[in-house]
């Protein structure tokens, strides 16, 4: 076990994060393993007792956190991507004031408190600068971690043989989401077309009762699985052939880090980290076949053709996953940086 940095002993963490959804399950993770190499975690900003403060995304605390700046306490930013599907498709007011409100949040305090930024990939930086201009802040890039003895391809659960098992995993599928079920289904039928056998479509997150409905009149075999505890996402990721990634344009999806870990291949568009965050020995990423920016339809038929590489070498993106995980996304190395980030 890594010794903590010795001047770093207590870190404030904000937002108190609830709910599903990557944010969540990072908190989870960071309090835990800042646990275990003996550093304490608290969630008040006044108290006075901490070297450093982790805001996970944006924060409302502005004036303590000010204050906390101007004691010369490090404030440390861990930067997603930005709202936008609410500026591409209906979610509704409410929804859309929400959004927007978190970017003006977040981009504040990118700008005018932080005194380092964590970018969970390189794709989020290079939007970021794009979008709010390259600022001076000291930053760094700090993939997402997981636990490679949690989450293992070590277990009894295997895909089935009688039909190919494709797995969506999202902690929602719904604010502009939904989206994402309808490149899923698309693929299901496309492959089940030219496989000439049956395919199932596994769906893990939140989705609203009238969308299932939707999508169940489809003609699709579709298994909707709710939100799952993280710790039965192993034996499900074993279970499948493949993961299909279906967010459009996202950070650093922990779904993805977890699959890889588990051994199951990913398949996904070419938009966003995925390019990055999965190489052609731990499954496919294909070009999307417009502007993912823009929602174009994308090409469903490239889709198709990598889900069908990686059925035919299914066995070594298998082990192609693994190693992919192990050398870029343990939990040891992502506690490793931001503790680092952290400590300055």
């Amino acid at each position: 076990m890594n010794s903590p940095v010795p001047s770093l002993t207590r870190v404030c963490v904000v937002p108190k994060v609830s709910g599903v959804g990557g944010m969540v399950s990072f908190e989870a993770k960071f309090r835990a393993g800042l646990a275990a190499r003996g550093i304490t975690v608290t969630q008040n900003l006044e108290e006075e007792d901490y070297q450093a403060i982790l805001v996970i995304g944006g924060s409302r605390q502005l004036p303590a956190l000010r204050r906390a700046a101007k004691r010369g306490i490090r404030v440390v930013q861990r930067l997603d991507g930005m709202n936008w599907l609410q500026r591409k498709t209906r979610t509704g007011l409410r929804h859309w004031l929400r959004a927007e409100t978190a970017n003006l949040l977040l981009a504040y305090i990118r700008d005018g408190l932080a005194t380092q930024i964590v970018y969970q990939s390189e794709f989020v930086k290079g939007w970021w600068a794009r979008q709010y201009r390259q600022n001076q802040t000291p930053s760094s890039v700090i993939y997402n971690g997981v636990d490679l003895g949690s989450f293992s391809p070590k277990g009894p659960e295997r895909p089935p043989s009688d039909h190919i098992r494709i797995l969506m995993l999202e902690g929602s599928l719904q604010g502009g989401y939904e989206l994402g079920l309808e490149s899923g289904t698309a693929l299901a039928a496309g492959l089940k077309s030219a496989l000439g056998q049956p395919v199932h479509l596994a769906v893990a997150g939140q989705v609203s009762a009238a969308v299932r409905q939707k999508w169940n009149a489809s003609g699709i075999a579709i298994e909707w699985l709710g939100v799952l505890p993280n710790a039965q996402v192993p034996a499900l990721c074993r279970g499948a052939h493949l993961l299909y990634s279906s967010d459009i344009n996202a950070a650093c999806p922990n779904s993805v880090i977890e699959a890889l870990a588990c051994g199951l291949p990913v398949l996904a568009y070419d938009t966003g980290a995925l390019p990055e965050m999965v190489p052609d020995s731990a499954g496919r990423v294909v070009p999307y076949g417009g502007d993912p920016w823009q929602l174009d339809p994308p090409d469903t038929a490239a889709l198709v053709q990598g889900a069908q590489a990686i059925l035919a070498d299914l066995d070594d993106l298998r082990i192609g996953a693994r190693q992919q995980a192990e050398t870029v996304f343990g939990l040891e190395a992502m506690l490793d940086a931001y503790i680092g980030a952290l400590h300055g």
